[in-house]
C-alpha cells in the first residue's frame, strides 16, 4: 500500500537532498526541517543552561565541558533529525523538539540527584554510587537509535493494520511474560520486570504500543457494529448488549494486570487508553459511561480484596495522619513537602534538597523539579507534554485513513494519561500507581518505547501532509475546442 502522490512545497530554492540523503521522488526538501532544527537547537540551549546552573550552584564556576555535554546533547538529538529529514520530511517540525527538551530537563535532575548521592557516600565514608545520569543517557543513544529504525521500517502507517490481530496476540504475551518464571522478576513489589543477567526490561512499556495497534484496527472494523445503540437511557445512546465484551474483556484484563503483577499504574493505563480509542471510534458517550461505572466496579473490588491496593489508597487517603507519616505515606509526604519548599519560583537547580525524597529520579522526578523550578517551572514542563499531546491529536486530525486516526489519537492519549496519572500520584490527586514521567524520568524502557511513540506519530504526521497533487482548473472557453468541434444546427418550433 502506496500513499498518495506527494505535493512539492511552495519554496522553490529549496535542495532535493541533505547530507548526502536523497529525498524521495517528487519531493523538495520542505521548511519543517528548517522550523525543526531551530527548536531542536533551542532544545541544546535550554539543556545546556540548566547544566550550566547547577555546575555553578555546585561549584561557583562554569566549565568548558559544560558546553561539550551541550553539544554532545544536541549532536545526539541531530542524528534523530536527520532520521526525519530522510524519511519523513513533512512531519511535525515540533514533537521531536519539545522530546529533545523534555529530555534534556530530565538528564540534568537525574545528574544532579547522582551528585547528592555521591555528596552524601562521601561524608558517610561509604562507596560512591555508580551515576544514573551515565546509564539513562546511554538509554537515551538507543532511544534515537529505535526512533530512526522505526522511521526506516514502518514507511506507511497502514500496513500495520494488517497485522492487527497478530499484535494483540504478541501484546498480551509481552504482557504476561513477567509472571514466567525464571524470567520475570519482582521489583519494588511489582513483577512487572523480565531480568537476564545483570539487565532488565519492562515489556507492559513496548505491549502498550502493540495493543494500541491492535485497538485500532480491530475497532476500524467493528466501530459501525459498536456504534449501533438499543435504547436511549439519560440522554445517551446505550449500545445493546451483546456488543460490551470488548469493552468487559478490557477491563477484566486490566484487573488480572493489577491481581497479578501488582501494578496499579498498569492497569489504570491499559484499560484508559482503550476506553479513549473506543470512544474516538464510536463516538458514543454512553461508552465512556460504562467504562467508568466498570472502573469504579472493580476498584471497589480490588481494595476490599488486595491489600497492596488498600495500602496505596489508605496511604493517599492518610497521608498526613498521626505525628510521622507511616511508612506507606511517607514518599508522597517528602514529595508534598518538597513542592512546598519550591514555592512559585523554586529554590534553583542545585540548591534544594531534592533527594531526601525516596525515588527521587523516577516515581517522584516530578517533585524534585518542583522544588528547584517551583510552580513555574512544573507548568512549564506541564505545557511541553500538553504540546506534545496536542501535536499528536492534530496528526489525527490529518490523517487521511481512519487507522492512522484512531492509532494517532490513542498514542497521543497514551502519553497524555501516563503524565496525568503519574504527576496526579505525586501531587496527591489520585493514588500513587509507580508510572515514570515519560522522557524525564530514569528508567530505559519508558524512553525507547516512547521515543517509538514519537516516530509513529511522526509517520502518521508525515502521511497526512502529503497532499494530491492539485488538479488545475479547467477554462471557462476554449476556443480552440470550440473550433475543432463539428456544428450542429438544431431547428426549433
Amino acid at each position: 500500500m502506496t500513499l498518495p502522490p506527494l505535493r512539492r512545497p511552495r519554496s522553490a530554492d529549496l535542495t532535493a537532498t541533505f547530507a548526502g540523503f536523497p529525498l524521495p521522488s517528487g519531493l523538495e526538501l520542505p521548511p519543517y526541517r528548517r522550523r525543526e532544527l531551530f527548536l531542536l537547537g533551542y532544545a541544546g540551549i535550554l539543556a545546556t543552561a540548566a547544566l550550566a546552573a547547577l555546575t555553578l550552584a555546585r561549584d561557583g564556576t562554569i566549565g568548558f565541558q559544560v558546553f561539550t555535554y551541550g553539544l554532545g546533547f544536541f549532536s545526539l538529538w541531530a542524528l534523530a533529525h536527520l532520521a526525519v529529514r530522510r524519511f519523513a520530511p513533512a512531519a511535525d517540525p515540533v514533537l521531536l523538539p519539545v522530546v529533545a527538551a523534555l529530555n534534556g530537563i530530565g538528564l540534568v535532575m537525574i545528574y544532579r540527584l547522582d551528585l547528592a548521592k555521591a555528596d552524601a557516600a562521601r561524608r558517610a565514608g561509604g562507596e560512591v554510587p555508580t551515576g544514573a545520569a551515565q546509564t539513562q543517557l546511554v538509554w537515551t543513544l538507543l532511544a534515537v537509535v529505535v526512533f530512526i529504525l522505526v522511521l526506516a521500517v514502518v514507511r506507511d502507517h497502514r500496513s500495520l493494520a494488517r497485522y492487527g490481530y497478530t499484535a494483540g496476540l504478541v501484546g498480551l504475551v509481552f504482557l504476561v511474560l513477567p509472571i514466567a518464571p525464571g524470567i520475570g522478576a519482582t521489583i519494588n513489589g511489582a513483577r512487572l520486570w523480565l531480568k537476564v543477567g545483570p539487565f532488565s526490561f519492562q515489556p507492559s512499556e513496548v505491549s502498550k504500543i502493540i495493543l494500541m495497534i491492535f485497538f485500532a484496527a480491530y475497532l476500524v472494523n467493528k466501530r459501525d457494529v459498536l456504534s449501533v445503540a438499543s435504547r436511549s437511557f439519560l440522554g445517551m445512546k446505550v449500545p445493546r448488549a451483546r456488543d460490551l465484551g470488548p469493552v468487559l474483556v478490557a477491563w477484566a484484563a486490566s484487573l488480572g494486570v493489577l491481581v497479578v503483577q501488582k501494578d496499579l499504574g498498569s492497569s489504570l493505563l491499559f484499560f484508559g487508553m482503550f476506553l479513549v480509542i473506543l470512544y474516538v471510534a464510536t463516538q458514543r458517550a454512553s461508552w465512556v459511561a460504562i467504562g467508568l461505572a466498570l472502573f469504579m466496579l472493580g476498584a471497589v473490588v480490588a481494595h476490599s480484596l488486595f491489600g497492596h491496593v488498600q495500602i496505596r489508597v489508605d496511604g493517599w487517603l492518610h497521608a498526613f495522619d498521626g505525628d510521622n507519616p507511616s511508612s506507606t505515606s511517607y514518599q508522597l509526604v517528602q514529595g508534598l513537602y518538597g513542592f512546598a519548599a519550591g514555592g512559585i519560583t523554586g529554590t534553583g537547580i542545585g540548591q534544594g534538597s531534592p533527594q531526601r525524597v525516596p525515588f527521587a529520579n523516577t516515581d517522584f522526578i516530578m517533585a524534585s523539579l518542583g522544588e528547584e523550578l517551583g510552580l513555574t517551572g512544573v507548568m512549564a514542563i506541564l505545557l511541553l507534554y500538553a504540546l506534545v499531546a496536542a501535536r499528536g491529536i492534530r496528526a489525527a486530525l490529518g490523517a487521511k485513513d481512519p487507522f492512522g486516526k484512531l492509532l494517532a489519537t490513542g498514542l497521543s492519549a497514551t502519553l497524555a494519561l501516563q503524565v496525568f496519572v503519574q504527576v496526579g500520584g505525586v501531587m496527591r490527586l489520585i493514588p500513587l500507581t509507580g508510572l515514570t514521567l515519560p522522557f524525564v524520568s530514569y528508567g530505559g524502557s519508558s524512553i525507547v518505547a516512547n521515543a517509538a511513540i514519537i516516530a509513529l506519530l511522526l509517520r502518521i504526521s508525515d502521511a497526512a501532509r502529503r497532499l494530491e497533487e492539485p488538479v488545475p482548473d479547467a477554462p471557462l472557453f476554449d476556443p480552440s475546442a470550440v473550433s475543432e468541434s463539428p456544428t450542429q444546427v438544431v431547428k426549433t418550433t
